[in-house]
């Protein structure tokens, strides 16, 4: 998958192929087919597609009853009302009895632009992460993004999807040997001073504040975490234990998020340095994306500033 493309158009692909094969497969949407790109499933197949209108409590009623026989529902509206609006409905009636459901947050991060700060939603990764037994996913890029839906419908297990509105870069499948797996972060480049470890479109970000910091002497490391939860322990302490520093990059609120589960895990099994590169705990502005996210420093360049302090914070 060369090129650039949104998360949200290969997620839209995906159901169409995986439909194919998978008639669990069902999906509904809270009258946002087209922005979350499952208008052509609509087509596609009319019979396994429900618009529940503007009634995201109730839609995800319906999915978690439709799961009781046998179905898999993906439940697909913005992020701020999947996991704000509906929060509820998602703990009680689908995390809480265990249902194969996967609720999907289309338009996460500032990256929305225009939307403004109530669209831009930044809290739904914490939202999500604290509900027991919900598995939380992040992809970076279109190839990733094919990939997690796939596993996702195969959980049989309550699960947070997270897709982006703009299009970026596609870097997985240049990745020699890269595999993905639920709960398994991947090494996207090797590093021995500092490991930075981003999800989304953060992850694109790294990988170029690593080359721009290669010139200044800086080796780093730079890990995918596209399942926020479950977090790679494993791969965290190991980047902890051999780089000796952390920065965790993600387009959300440092409070709750990758962020914090880098933290809470290292605080006990290996403290180091941690840096959390986001948004600083506050809200967005209007604007397009790309300049949005420039003003909140989530680009290389602001994430090369969080590195340079995690080193000097390491070599105290």
């Amino acid at each position: 998958m060369a090129g650039s493309i949104a998360t949200r158009a290969a997620y839209g692909a995906a159901l169409i192929e995986l439909a194919k094969t998978h008639p669990e497969l069902l999906v509904l949407d809270a009258d946002l087919a087209q922005a979350v790109n499952t208008s052509k499933f609509a087509q596609e197949y009319p019979d396994r597609h429900f618009d529940m209108g503007i009634a995201e409590g109730n839609m995800t009623g319906v999915a978690a009853g439709l799961a009781t026989c046998g179905k898999h529902p993906f439940i697909n509206t913005f992020a701020i009302f999947a996991t704000g609006r509906a929060w509820e409905q998602v703990r009680n009636s689908i995390a809480y009895p265990g249902l194969p459901v996967t609720v999907v947050g289309s338009h996460g991060g500032l990256s929305v632009g225009e939307d403004g700060a109530t669209h831009q939603c930044i809290e739904d990764l914490s939202n999500m992460r604290v509900i027991p037994g919900m598995t939380v996913v992040v992809p970076c890029d279109g190839n990733e993004m094919t990939f997690a839906t796939e596993a996702l419908l195969n959980l049989n297990a309550p699960a947070y999807l997270r897709l982006g509105r703009m299009a970026v870069d596609n870097v997985t499948d240049e990745l020699p040997g890269y595999k993905f797996e639920l709960g398994k972060g991947v090494t996207m480049r090797d590093g021995s001073d500092v490991t930075v470890i981003a999800c989304g479109l953060m992850v694109q970000e790294a990988l170029k504040a690593a080359e721009t910091l290669a010139g200044e002497g800086i080796s780093v490391r730079v890990i995918d975490m596209h399942t926020i939860k479950p977090l790679d322990e494993e791969l965290v302490l190991q980047a902890a234990k051999e780089t000796g520093a952390i920065v965790t990059s993600e387009e959300h609120n440092i409070v709750g998020g990758l962020g914090a589960a880098v933290c809470e895990y290292l605080s006990q099994a290996c403290p180091v340095p941690v840096v959390r590169h986001g948004v600083e705990d506050c809200f967005g502005r209007s604007g397009p994306a790309k300049k949005v996210l420039a003003a909140y420093g989530l680009n290389a360049e602001g994430l090369a500033k969080k590195v340079r302090l995690a080193v000097s914070l390491k070599n105290r």
